[in-house]
Protein backbone atom coordinates (compact mmCIF):
# COMPACT_ATOMS: atom_id res chain seq x y z
CA UNK A 1 0.00 0.00 0.00
CA UNK A 2 1.24 3.47 -0.83
CA UNK A 3 2.73 5.17 2.23
CA UNK A 4 0.98 8.47 1.42
CA UNK A 5 -2.46 6.91 0.99
CA UNK A 6 -5.12 8.98 2.71
CA UNK A 7 -2.96 12.06 3.29
CA UNK A 8 -5.25 14.09 1.03
CA UNK A 9 -8.45 13.00 2.72
CA UNK A 10 -8.46 16.25 4.70
CA UNK A 11 -8.83 18.31 1.49
CA UNK A 12 -5.15 19.23 1.17
CA UNK A 13 -2.35 18.12 -1.12
CA UNK A 14 1.41 18.09 -0.70
CA UNK A 15 3.73 20.60 -2.37
CA UNK A 16 7.12 19.75 -3.77
CA UNK A 17 9.74 20.89 -1.31
CA UNK A 18 7.37 20.51 1.64
CA UNK A 19 4.16 21.95 2.94
CA UNK A 20 0.54 21.39 2.03
CA UNK A 21 -2.16 23.45 0.34
CA UNK A 22 -5.94 23.17 0.03
CA UNK A 23 -6.99 21.23 -3.06
CA UNK A 24 -8.99 24.24 -4.25
CA UNK A 25 -6.12 26.69 -3.69
CA UNK A 26 -5.41 28.77 -6.84
CA UNK A 27 -1.87 27.30 -6.98
CA UNK A 28 -3.24 23.74 -7.00
CA UNK A 29 -5.84 24.68 -9.62
CA UNK A 30 -3.17 26.24 -11.83
CA UNK A 31 -0.68 23.40 -11.69
CA UNK A 32 -3.47 20.83 -11.98
CA UNK A 33 -4.57 22.44 -15.23
CA UNK A 34 -1.01 22.47 -16.49
CA UNK A 35 -0.84 18.81 -15.56
CA UNK A 36 -3.72 18.20 -17.95
CA UNK A 37 -1.69 19.69 -20.79
CA UNK A 38 1.45 17.80 -19.83
CA UNK A 39 2.42 16.12 -16.59
CA UNK A 40 5.98 17.37 -16.97
CA UNK A 41 4.89 21.01 -16.91
CA UNK A 42 3.28 20.74 -13.47
CA UNK A 43 6.69 20.79 -11.74
CA UNK A 44 7.07 24.60 -11.91
CA UNK A 45 3.86 25.47 -10.06
CA UNK A 46 3.74 22.37 -7.87
CA UNK A 47 6.76 23.58 -5.93
CA UNK A 48 6.64 25.33 -2.59
CA UNK A 49 7.96 28.86 -3.43
CA UNK A 50 10.50 28.69 -0.60
CA UNK A 51 12.01 25.53 -2.13
CA UNK A 52 11.94 26.84 -5.73
CA UNK A 53 15.70 27.19 -6.08
CA UNK A 54 16.03 23.41 -5.90
CA UNK A 55 14.04 22.94 -9.11
CA UNK A 56 14.29 24.05 -12.73
CA UNK A 57 12.70 27.48 -13.22
CA UNK A 58 11.17 28.68 -16.48
CA UNK A 59 13.32 31.47 -17.93
CA UNK A 60 13.21 33.93 -20.83
CA UNK A 61 15.50 31.61 -22.82
CA UNK A 62 12.77 28.93 -22.68
CA UNK A 63 10.30 31.39 -24.21
CA UNK A 64 12.82 32.31 -26.91
CA UNK A 65 13.32 28.63 -27.81
CA UNK A 66 9.60 28.24 -28.40
CA UNK A 67 9.54 31.38 -30.55
CA UNK A 68 12.43 30.08 -32.67
CA UNK A 69 10.75 26.72 -33.18
CA UNK A 70 7.51 28.44 -34.19
CA UNK A 71 9.32 30.58 -36.76
CA UNK A 72 11.00 27.51 -38.26
CA UNK A 73 7.69 25.68 -38.64
CA UNK A 74 5.83 28.72 -39.97
CA UNK A 75 8.48 29.04 -42.69
CA UNK A 76 7.49 25.58 -43.94
CA UNK A 77 3.71 25.86 -43.71
CA UNK A 78 1.68 29.04 -44.24
CA UNK A 79 -0.60 29.91 -41.35
CA UNK A 80 -4.28 30.61 -42.01
CA UNK A 81 -5.72 34.04 -41.41
CA UNK A 82 -8.73 34.46 -39.18
CA UNK A 83 -10.51 31.96 -36.99
CA UNK A 84 -10.28 28.34 -38.12
CA UNK A 85 -12.18 25.17 -37.34
CA UNK A 86 -9.72 22.99 -35.44
CA UNK A 87 -9.08 19.34 -36.00
CA UNK A 88 -8.95 18.62 -39.74
CA UNK A 89 -6.99 15.45 -38.88
CA UNK A 90 -6.87 13.29 -35.73
CA UNK A 91 -3.32 14.47 -34.96
CA UNK A 92 -4.18 18.16 -35.39
CA UNK A 93 -7.29 17.64 -33.24
CA UNK A 94 -5.05 16.27 -30.46
CA UNK A 95 -2.72 19.27 -30.83
CA UNK A 96 -5.68 21.66 -30.72
CA UNK A 97 -7.00 19.98 -27.57
CA UNK A 98 -3.59 20.35 -25.93
CA UNK A 99 -3.55 24.01 -27.07
CA UNK A 100 -6.92 24.77 -25.52
CA UNK A 101 -5.92 23.11 -22.23
CA UNK A 102 -2.67 25.08 -22.28
CA UNK A 103 -4.65 28.31 -22.79
CA UNK A 104 -6.75 27.43 -19.76
CA UNK A 105 -3.58 26.78 -17.78
CA UNK A 106 -2.30 30.19 -18.87
CA UNK A 107 -5.51 31.84 -17.63
CA UNK A 108 -5.19 30.06 -14.28
CA UNK A 109 -1.58 31.22 -13.99
CA UNK A 110 -2.61 34.81 -14.71
CA UNK A 111 -5.03 34.60 -11.77
CA UNK A 112 -2.36 33.03 -9.60
CA UNK A 113 0.16 35.71 -10.56
CA UNK A 114 -2.29 38.53 -9.80
CA UNK A 115 -2.87 37.08 -6.34
CA UNK A 116 0.88 37.01 -5.69
CA UNK A 117 1.15 33.22 -5.80
CA UNK A 118 3.33 33.05 -8.92
CA UNK A 119 6.28 35.42 -8.81
CA UNK A 120 7.87 34.16 -12.06
CA UNK A 121 6.28 36.00 -15.05
CA UNK A 122 8.11 33.71 -17.49
CA UNK A 123 5.72 30.86 -16.70
CA UNK A 124 2.80 32.77 -18.23
CA UNK A 125 4.89 33.90 -21.20
CA UNK A 126 6.07 30.32 -21.77
CA UNK A 127 2.52 28.94 -21.63
CA UNK A 128 1.40 31.62 -24.07
CA UNK A 129 4.14 30.66 -26.55
CA UNK A 130 3.51 26.95 -25.99
CA UNK A 131 -0.15 27.37 -26.92
CA UNK A 132 0.88 29.30 -30.04
CA UNK A 133 3.39 26.58 -30.91
CA UNK A 134 0.70 23.92 -30.54
CA UNK A 135 -1.51 25.94 -32.90
CA UNK A 136 1.32 26.18 -35.44
CA UNK A 137 2.07 22.45 -35.09
CA UNK A 138 -1.60 21.64 -35.68
CA UNK A 139 -1.66 23.65 -38.88
CA UNK A 140 1.68 22.15 -39.95
CA UNK A 141 0.33 18.63 -39.42
CA UNK A 142 -2.75 19.47 -41.50
CA UNK A 143 -0.52 20.85 -44.24
CA UNK A 144 1.58 17.66 -44.27
CA UNK A 145 -1.61 15.59 -44.47
CA UNK A 146 -2.85 17.67 -47.42
CA UNK A 147 -5.82 18.93 -45.40
CA UNK A 148 -5.25 22.65 -44.74
CA UNK A 149 -7.27 24.36 -42.02
CA UNK A 150 -10.69 25.62 -42.99
CA UNK A 151 -11.87 29.07 -41.93
CA UNK A 152 -14.87 29.10 -39.60
CA UNK A 153 -18.05 30.48 -41.03
CA UNK A 154 -20.86 32.13 -39.14
CA UNK A 155 -24.13 30.26 -39.00
CA UNK A 156 -26.01 33.54 -38.59
CA UNK A 157 -26.94 35.65 -41.64
CA UNK A 158 -25.23 38.99 -41.65
CA UNK A 159 -22.64 37.97 -39.10
CA UNK A 160 -19.02 37.52 -39.99
CA UNK A 161 -16.08 36.02 -38.16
Amino acid sequence: MLELAGTGDDGTTGLLGGGRAAKDDPRIEAFGTIDEASSALGLELGTNPSAGKKFVVTAAADVERLEKLMAEIEAEAPMPEGFILPGATPASAALDLARSITRRAERRCVSLRRSGGLPNPEVGRWLNRLSLLLFVLGRYEESLAGRPAKPARSSHPGRSN
